[in-house]
């Protein structure tokens, strides 16, 4: 064999190695269905980061930056977005991207049963298909809040056709028009997707596949890590932080999210709500959080990884209601209003995701609430089957993360509006969903702020989620792996990431 044959062969063999490459993600939990219209948990959008483009997408400062769509324009009137979309993308099916096939994913998110993109899109009343590759949302409002909703899952686009042909179960084998295609799911273990060829930024791509386990431990996640059986974790423990900077083969990186930590409570979503203590009055919940000291939390919980909170956005927010502080541990007061409210020894079930960092909060969480003369038991539940229980009202507080919107509006209007996707207290207030609405339409950020401020301080005095503290998004990899970008959203973009 001549050497110059020798040498080709040996090239062929490093690229097909390179053409081989796997970037391998933990997650902290195992993603619920793989439906945008559906989905409602954060890793579920870690997944949909590599599997699902979005008209649009948020960068390290949240600005708007274009995906699908190269281009937007609002009307005169603030009622109508029109957006030019980019030519020459197909979905995983070979179908093509058009305005036809935005219009059927906008209409889609908005009536498949079951959707919790319903109220985010709530005001777009119609959409229209100006040319092949422009469309426009009319709205029956002003909606300042749109685009970064068409940023998140709102935006997604599936397949029409793929969608069509399966509607009761597209979740199971979902056809988008990302960078990886779907290849299959093994529930609690491992979902595998592969490169698609035709993707219109391939050049931007640099892995053959993407696998993503769950691994609900976070200790057993990072020795997977080290052990190389993955490359990248996300939700690193606070506490393993320190020796993860004293690896040398791995990176950390950090980001605050824009989303909070806080504890649901069941104040009318089922007849549960008037069997525990929590629900039936709004001073027993005045003591338990009083009964709480967030600063202590953070310490304790999350090793200082995180801002303490007490509204839907951090204290650091420009939207933060300042007329709402942070309230201080006060245990006399806790008991004293429990003595007000004619209950000793409130006890009520604490359900809380099995993830590492959720069981900490729950064991803090229940020893500063006995102190107050709480009994509180906790209630273990696997993270996709814990937010169905909540769904059904089957609790009676739920420790529950939200990774959080770029805008208010999205870690606040379905988790308050009567008979939103996502209101698990069951709240239903008709001067609240006038307030809400309100902070949809009002497009200056100085009225908003006005809003806001009067939502928290009506939020305040029934509090049907105690919120507690904003974490850092901590990731941990092999510092092979380049070109990771932190946005606050804590998803992980695979354009860009080399090995």
């Amino acid at each position: 064999m001549n050497s110059r044959l020798v040498m080709t062969l040996v090239l062929a063999a490093a690229a097909s190695g390179a053409q081989a490459q796997t970037l391998r993600i933990g997650l902290a939990e195992d993603p619920d269905v793989l439906d945008p219209s559906l989905a409602r948990s954060f890793v579920g959008r870690i997944v949909f980061s590599s599997l699902c483009d979005k008209l649009v997408d948020i960068d390290e400062k949240l600005n708007i930056v274009p995906q699908l769509a190269t281009s937007w324009q609002w009307s005169p009137d603030n009622k109508a977005l029109t957006m030019k979309l980019r030519p020459g993308v197909t979905f995983h099916d070979g179908e093509k991207f058009d305005a036809a096939a935005v219009k059927y994913n906008i209409e889609r998110h908005k009536t498949i049963a079951g959707s919790n993109r319903r109220g985010e899109l709530l005001p777009v009343s119609t959409v229209d298909v100006v040319d092949d590759m422009t469309v426009r949302l009319n709205l029956t409002a002003p909606f300042s809040p749109l685009l970064t909703v068409l940023a998140d899952r709102a935006g997604m686009m599936v397949s029409p056709k793929a969608a069509q042909a399966n509607p009761a179960n597209f979740g199971s084998k979902p056809v988008c028009s990302g960078p990886f295609k779907f290849v299959e799911r093994i529930a609690q273990d491992k979902i595998t997707l592969e490169r698609y060829a035709n993707y219109w930024n391939k050049a931007e791509i640099h892995f053959d596949k993407v696998t993503f386990q769950p691994i609900v431990d976070a200790t057993v996640r990072l020795a997977n890590l080290r052990s190389g059986q993955l490359d990248f974790i996300e939700r690193v423990a606070p506490a393993d932080v320190a020796s993860i900077k004293k690896d040398p083969k791995l990176s950390i990186a950090r980001i605050t999210e824009l989303g909070y930590q806080g504890i649901t409570i069941n104040t009318g979503k089922s007849d549960l709500a008037q069997k525990n203590p929590l629900g039936k009055d709004p001073r027993v919940r005045e003591a338990f959080e009083l009964s709480l000291d967030r600063a202590g939390i953070v310490k304790v919980a999350m090793d200082g990884e995180a801002e303490v909170g007490n509204q839907w956005v951090p204290p650091s927010n420009s939207f933060y209601a300042r007329n709402v502080p942070v309230p201080k541990r006060d245990v006399a007061r806790a008991k004293q209003l429990l003595k007000e409210a004619g209950v000793t020894n409130p006890t009520f079930t604490l359900m809380t995701p099995t993830t590492s960092d959720a069981q900490r909060l729950a064991q803090v969480v229940q020893a500063m609430a006995k102190e107050a003369g709480f009994d509180v038991k906790i209630q273990a539940t696997e993270f996709a089957t814990s937010l169905n229980l909540a769904d059904k009202g089957q609790f009676d507080a739920y420790i529950l993360a939200w990774s959080g919107r770029a805008d208010p509006d999205g870690n606040l209007f379905s988790f308050y509006g009567c008979k939103q996707p996502l209101n698990y207290s069951g709240e239903c207030r008709a001067n609240w969903d006038d307030l809400l609405n309100r902070s949809r339409t009002s497009l200056a950020p100085a009225e908003r702020i006005k809003v806001f401020a009067t939502m928290a301080a009506e939020a305040a005095k029934e509090r049907p989620i105690i919120y507690l503290y904003h974490r850092n998004w901590l990731w941990a990899y092999n510092k092979k792996v380049t070109g990771l970008r932190t946005v606050p959203d804590g998803l992980i973009r695979v354009q860009g990431l080399k090995m």
